[in-house]
């Protein structure tokens, strides 16, 4: 079952900024910030991702040639 979130002490200067948004997009200020907050939730954490990229890069050997790492990068300029 869905639940409510209270947000305190938010500046009146973020709160009509984001009521202006809502405003534009044609939504209710509680729309606005639900679509963005599920958004948010869906994903992925920047940290989480980066801890984990770290991870595998430690445990997976791969060696690349220079002209390897050259190719892929001319490769991705075309």
């Amino acid at each position: 079952m869905p639940k409510a979130i209270t947000i305190r002490n938010v500046p009146d200067d973020i709160v009509t900024e984001l009521s202006v948004r809502a405003a534009r997009s044609g939504r209710s200020l509680q729309e606005f910030l639900r679509g963005h907050l599920i958004d948010f939730a869906r994903s992925t954490d920047l940290e989480i991702w980066l801890e984990e990229t770290r991870h595998d890069a430690a445990t997976e050997s791969v060696t690349l040639s220079r002209e390897e790492i050259l190719e892929a990068v001319h490769a991705d300029r075309r």
